[in-house]
This record gives structure tokens, sequence and C-alpha cells, in this order.
């Protein structure tokens, strides 16, 4: 059987991840990752082929998809999967070495240093590692300069007097000074933070950007380029990977559940030994005692339970579950639902994929709520625009975008009425409150983000009249000129690539909103 590609099979796909070609058996014949699935499986389906794709492309007969949140991810899930399924068309990967992984020792006075792993995967020497980190080539310059920031010691052996490195700044030298061996377990800390966290980091990465624009005030070029230097190489740093953690990490099932009202749709992760190995995809009508529980119950009748399963939903027979499943385990299994940390993550990143892959929300809005930390998917989106000409004629518009679409028919027009002049930030002031009011007065449905077009004085505009009324929305703003999105507390705008679809739908409903408005102020024009 030939496998027929179709747009249909791919809506909603232009995002990183990892895709799973079968055969009419429904065995798994290749493995592959892309920063861009829709993309990259249309490659497949292309006019030029090589021999090899070819008859590969003549096997398939499905494809399954994994979306991750960064092409990194998408890289480590599709090693683990490979090992795991072993294809017949892919190479296997002998990765141990793909991955930076980075060791503190646990010595009185510890080292950073480069975590070496043996074939079997276990990490020599003692201490604290992690990792995995991305960008390993630039691995030996940004461990000295995690050094030099938190005072590490690079000696094999404790010399009895402060060396060279004191001297230079790098060390507090804990071999000679009393002092430094106080503050020498703070700058541990210091640095297990930042490599452990990605806020961290970011506080890191921040100061070390105030120190590059003071050596380049003070025209000390060549340490503002290494600082500039430093920066791109923490990149790799300060993405948090979720696909594989080191440690002694537990065994678990991650299971998320989305329900439509007819079917429930369930997708699972697997951990084991701190390395996501398997996924799969179920579906059940939601008819009599078909329940997220009993789906569960019956579920590990033929699978082994861990001792720990996550899931989004807590089942309605959890205490019953954790007993059954502990008696047949032989130890203690317990259901939890996270409320932070990785796991949550992990949680999030499922239910999107069975969002995408349910064709429940476009892939954009996606990468729109994490390009500027939305709490929600922003499904619904009203845009805001001032339209003058002259002082006389001053307009204010909303575009209203639902599912990353125009809903025209929730577009909404505004004379102004308290502002003389050309004075946009009272304008904005006024058609945002006049909105919000409305809606809050009436006990309606808010939208999931608002959008000023403008920039740093638009934006605060909208926040005072949005806290003025009592309506708690998030609300951003972007600006024409170089298309840069302004968020509440954060001091630098927000770059999103201009290819990427999120940056798409937020000048579309920009582009909506401002033509709307010159629409109805052409009009207005007219008919005086």
């Amino acid at each position: 059987m030939t496998y027929v590609f179709s747009p249909e099979k791919s809506a909603g796909l232009s995002h990183p991840g990892v895709y799973l070609m079968k055969d009419s058996s429904g065995k798994i014949i290749y493995i592959g990752k892309a920063k861009d699935l829709k993309k990259r499986i249309r490659s497949y389906f292309g006019k030029s082929r090589d021999y090899k794709t070819q008859k590969l492309v003549e096997k398939i007969s499905d494809i399954e998809f994994v979306l991750t949140d960064s092409e990194a991810e998408a890289y480590i899930l599709e090693s683990n999967l490979i090992k795991r399924y072993r294809p017949a068309y892919n190479i296997e990967l002998k990765d141990q070495q793909r991955y930076t992984y980075l060791r503190i020792t646990d010595e009185k006075y510890p080292r950073l240093l480069v975590a070496r792993r043996m074939r079997s995967g276990k990490f020599l020497g003692t201490g604290r590692v992690f990792g995995p980190f991305t960008s390993g080539s630039s691995k030996l310059l940004t461990i000295g300069t995690l050094r030099k920031a938190f005072k590490v010691r690079i000696c094999n052996t404790m010399p009895k007097k402060a060396c060279l490195e004191y001297h230079l700044g790098n060390c507090h030298a804990p071999c000679e000074f009393e002092w430094a061996q106080k503050e020498y377990a703070k700058n541990i800390a210091g640095l297990e933070s930042v490599i452990g966290g990605k806020e961290s980091m970011k506080a890191f990465s921040s100061s070390l950007r105030e120190q590059m624009g003071q050596a380049s005030k003070s025209l000390d070029f060549e340490r503002a380029i290494e600082l500039r230097d430093t920066l791109s190489r923490l990149g790799s740093l300060g993405s948090k990977q979720k696909m594989e953690r080191v440690g002694e990490a537990p065994d678990e099932d991650y299971f998320g559940i989305l329900n439509d009202g007819n079917v429930a749709h369930i997708m699972k992760l697997s951990q084991r030994n701190g390395v996501i190995r398997d996924r799969d995809r179920f579906s059940f009508d939601v008819v009599g005692d078909n329940t997220f529980g009993n789906f569960l119950f019956q579920y590990y009748t033929t699978t082994n339970a861990p001792k720990n399963i996550i899931v989004n939903v807590v089942p309605e027979n959890k205490g019953f579950l954790e007993r059954q499943l502990s008696e047949t385990a032989g130890f203690a299994v317990r259901i939890t639902r996270p409320t932070s940390g990785k796991k949550k993550e992990m949680i999030s990143l499922i239910l999107r994929n069975i969002e995408v892959v349910q064709g429940r929300v476009a892939p954009g809005l996606l990468v729109l709520q994490q390009a500027i930390d939305l709490p929600n998917i922003p499904s619904i989106i009203e845009c805001f625009d001032i339209s003058n000409f002259g002082e006389e004629y001053a307009v204010g518009s909303m575009s209203r975008f639902v599912d990353g679409k125009p809903d025209k028919s929730g577009y909404r027009r505004f004379r102004i009425c308290t502002v003389s002049g050309r004075d946009d930030f009272s304008m904005i002031t006024e058609i945002v409150e006049r909105r919000y009011l409305r809606l809050v007065s009436d006990k309606s449905a808010l939208p999931d983000l608002v959008l000023i077009d403008g920039g740093k004085g638009q934006l605060s505009a909208a926040l005072g009249s949005l806290e003025r009324v009592g309506a708690k929305i998030p609300c951003v703003s972007i600006a024409k000129e170089r298309e840069e999105v302004f968020v509440p507390g954060k001091p630098s705008p927000i770059i999103i690539d201009r290819k990427s679809p999120a940056l798409k739908i937020l000048q579309h409903a920009r582009d909506e909103a401002h033509r709307f408005g010159v629409s109805y102020n052409r009009h207005l024009r007219k008919i005086k």
C-alpha cells in the first residue's frame, strides 16, 4: 500500500517534533525529527527523491507525530525512540557523547567539569550531573565563563597558597583565605541555580549584558566582545530539556486526556531511567462506564505500572487504583496531578500534542503562547487601533480573532468622545476602557489576549484602562516599524521570527484592525 500525503494530514504541524513512519502492518520503519514537521514531511513526497527515499515512501502507510517545544528536544526524543524501536531505515545513533553534561563534584570545595559517560551510559566520577545541553562545541569556553563568574577553582589538587588564578581574579582562593572558604558554598549554590534552572540563567545573562554595556561605555571593546560571545554560548544552557533527565530519576508514565464531549483522546509518554522511551495514543467513546479511571485500570492489566503515574486529570477512583496497582507491582504506586515544575511542563506538552493532532488549536497560537509567556492559549484575541485624519476625524477600531482567524461579526468601531486633537495614548485609553467596562459590567466572556497597535506608550495606556475596569486580561502591543512585541514587565521588546506563524497571527489581527478603522474613518468623512 502506498501512502498518499495530503494537506489535511499535515494540518497544524508547522512545529518542531518527531515523526514516525509506519508500514501497512503498523510497524515503525523510520523515525525522524524536524524543526517544521509540515515542511519536512512534504519533502518526502516531492518529485526529486533519491532511490532509497523512494523505496521508503512506497512502504509508508501511516505517519504519527509527537510535537516538542524546541528542535533540541526533538533531537533528543528522536534518538531515544530510535534506540527503543530500531527502525529498519534508521541508522542507530550511538549518541552518548552527542550532548554536553556538566558535573559539580562532591569535594569539600567542588569543581565544575564536563561529565564523562561510559558505554553503559553511567557517568564517571561522583557529584551532581546537569544536562543534557545542546550545542556542545562551545562547552569548554562556557565552562570557563561559569568558573570565572562563580570563582570556581580549577586545580586538581588544592594548593597551600593562592595561585595565579587568584591574582587574575578568577578564584577567591579557599586554599588560603578563611573568608573565601565561607563564600565558596554560596558561589557553588549560585552556579547550581544557573545551570539547573532557566530563570536563574536569565538573571545571570542579564548581569552579563549589563557588564557588556559598561565595558562598551568604557571603551573596553575586547571585554565587550568576550561577553557578547559568552552570552551566545550560554544560550544552549538556558534551554531546559524535558526529553531526558540525568541522575536517579524515577520511572514515570505521563498521561494527558482531553474530552471533546463524545470521545476522550489520550496520549501517554513513558520515562524510564530518566529518558522518555515510548509513546502511545488512545481514544474511547464517552459512554456508560467508560472513564479515565477505568481506562488506566485496563491499561495496567497488560503493562507493568511504574512508581509514579502523572496525569492532567485525577481519576475518580484514584485511591482504589493506587491500592490495586501497588498490590500488583509489589511497591507503592502513586497517581499525581502536578501544578508546577518539569512534570507540569511535560503534561502541558502532551496536551498540546493532542490539541494539534485533533485540529483543536492552530499551532501558531501555541507558538505565540510560548513566545510571550501567556497563561493560556490565546484562542480569542482582540486588537485595537486608532485611525486619525487631521484633528477632526479620529476613530478607534477593534478586530477579533478566534482560533487564529478573523471573526468579523465580533469587530467593533468607536467614535472618539472624550479626546480632542491627535492624542493616540488618550484615545487608546478611551476605547479600551469603553470596551471592557461593558464586558465586565455584563459579566461577558473576556478575550485571552488584548493586542494594541503601537509601542510602550500605547501599551501603558491600555494597561491603565484594563486595571481601572477590573479586567484581568494579558495585554501586549506590536510596533509596526520593526514588528517588536512589548510585554508588561519586560524592559526590552520581544522579537519574534518574521517567518513564525505566531507573528503572522499578530500582524493579521493588527492589519485587520487598521483596515477596519480606516474604512470607518473614510465613511465618516464621506457622509459629512
